[in-house]
């Protein structure tokens, strides 16, 4: 629950911006967003340490999964999901 609440406090900070807005943070803006990320980070490692989870080989085999689901030249541009796209 705590990460959830973290992600919360970094999604505060994007809330009413627009993607340029976004992608422009001022200093200060940009190290409060820095310390939220790093929060989240912190939950994540000590979550995957009591669960005994490598989140390093989880996020592999979750990146070649979504390569076979959503490869490239098919999805680009579109964001449908995995079974929306025609053969």
């Amino acid at each position: 629950m705590a990460l959830a609440g973290e992600a919360g406090e970094l999604l505060e900070h994007f809330q009413w911006l627009t993607e340029a807005q976004s992608a422009a943070l001022e200093d200060g803006k940009k190290r409060q967003v820095a310390h939220e990320l790093a929060d989240i980070l912190l939950y994540l490692i000590r979550l995957s340490e009591r669960l005994g989870v490598d989140l390093i080989a989880a996020a592999e085999e979750k990146i070649a999964i979504n390569e076979q689901r959503y490869p490239a030249e098919k999805v680009r541009g579109d964001a449908r999901r995995a079974g929306e796209y025609p053969d």
